[in-house]
């Protein structure tokens, strides 16, 4: 831990930390300012507000099922540091137009027509800022890091990933908008000058030709990824745990407003809730595991965090609302009977999800050489979020049906099944003595 504390120190790590935690903060900050502004500022229908979060998902995540085969080949065959300026730079031009977006829907000026387009754009665009971004962060800490060092440092960077979601979250749901809007453009500046320091990081295998039909390129990465049996259940494991945290994530800012009839800064705890039971089912699986790549305890985790949404279900169901017809304040909320079982049932859900899917990306780091963790990660983007998109369209479809937002989290729960089932086929799979061969060897 000591020399994992020491790379804070060095340039080969530092710049390339605080740039990736300032890009998870931004994201977030942004992401969720426009969502709960909208949800609650704008919209006044629940089946609206859903539409609205759905969109808004399915928005931020196509680009990581459009692009991720290029910016996968980019992070293998480009210089990682010149690909890290150029996309910094494009967040500060990004920022520039969400900001403004903000500003508008806050100043009530042409919101339908100017503001939520502008700002449905700057989303599309952190979205693909995320795609080309992503791969490089997995495949550079083994350049500028001595292998002693590599998992000390991935630990540093996804803890302070988890950091930076939080605070991105939490500070979307307390400040102003109009404040929010200049706080992601000042952020992005920052990010850029950070991302100026990141050292040189060639690319380890020979230059080639990018292949930019991205349906063809699509297909090709993830055939050469998936045909190893081992790497294409992990990732078809981690796609339906993505779904479901999807579809839960669309739910929470209407059914915080709706059902819970609670502010934007309690939907915002819902979501910091779910960020803090994640990281905190990622070092109690550690644990178990001892450093062993395992998915012994994902088809029981997955069933578990299933049981969790249920229970989070029912505690929903008896919610009593606020008779004034007014909102629940944080403080009023946490002064309601049903708080307690409410957010203990949520951050069982993220937990028992966080000890599901960390041992699968393990998986996917494991399996193949160093020199295609870039591509291996993005093909796994690629299926992630088609997947996402499909429950986003889900979603969007039982609200259409006139299906209550309570009842669309028992989808949830039923996905669950199916995710253990993959998991336990995995874990199968990891027992066997070929198990990371390619399928028919």
């Amino acid at each position: 831990m000591a020399s994992a504390g020491a790379l804070l120190n060095k340039r080969r790590f530092l710049p390339l930390f605080v740039t990736q935690l300032l890009g998870a903060f931004n994201d977030n900050l942004y992401k969720n300012a426009m969502v709960l502004f909208v949800v609650y500022s704008v919209y006044n229908d629940e089946t609206a507000e859903t539409w609205f979060s759905a969109i808004a998902t399915a928005v931020f995540i196509l680009p990581f099922f459009l692009l991720s085969a290029l910016a996968g080949q980019l992070a293998d065959t480009r210089d990682k540091a010149s690909i890290i300026r150029i996309v910094k730079f494009c967040e500060i031009i990004i920022m520039l137009v969400g900001g403004v977006g903000l500003y508008l829907a806050w100043a009530g000026t042409a919101v339908h027509s100017l503001a939520i387009p502008l700002m449905m754009v700057a989303l599309f665009a952190m979205g693909i800022h995320s795609t080309f971004f992503g791969p490089i962060k997995y495949a550079i800490l083994p350049q500028h890091l001595k292998d002693d060092e590599v998992l000390g440092g991935t630990g540093l960077v996804e803890a302070g990933t988890y950091i930076a979601i939080l605070l991105g979250t939490i500070l979307a749901g307390w400040i102003p908008v109009e404040v929010a809007g200049i706080a992601v453009v000042v952020t992005a500046v920052i990010g850029y000058l950070t991302g100026r320091q990141v050292p040189p990081a060639p690319p380890m295998t020979e230059r080639t030709k990018l292949d930019y039909n991205f349906i063809r390129a699509s297909i090709a990465l993830i055939k050469a990824t998936m045909k190893v049996r081992r790497v294409f259940l992990a990732i078809i494991a981690i796609s339906f745990f993505w779904t479901i945290g999807a579809v839960l994530f669309i739910q929470f800012p209407p059914l915080a407003k709706n059902v819970l009839t609670a502010s934007k800064e309690v939907a915002s705890l819902f979501l910091v809730v779910f960020s803090v039971g994640v990281a905190i089912g990622s070092v109690a699986i550690n644990a178990l595991l001892k450093g062993t790549v395992s998915a012994r305890y994902s088809p029981v985790s997955v069933i578990v965090m299933g049981l969790f949404v249920v229970a989070f279900f029912f505690v929903c169901r008896q919610w009593v609302p606020d008779t004034a017809g007014s909102l629940f304040t944080v403080g009023e909320f946490i002064q309601h009977p049903m708080a307690i079982p409410l957010l203990l049932s949520l951050l069982g859900i993220a937990v028992a999800g966080g000890m599901f899917v960390v041992p699968l990306y393990a998986f996917l780091t494991t399996t193949v050489h160093k020199s295609e963790a870039a591509r291996t990660i993005a093909a796994n983007n690629i299926v992630n979020s088609g997947a996402m998109v499909i429950g986003s369209l889900i979603a969007i479809g039982l609200s259409l049906a006139g299906v209550d937002v309570i009842y669309q989290l028992l989808l949830s729960a039923a996905m669950c099944l199916i995710a253990a089932w993959l998991g336990h086929l995995l874990h199968q799979a990891s027992l066997e003595p070929h198990g990371d061969h390619e399928f028919g060897t």
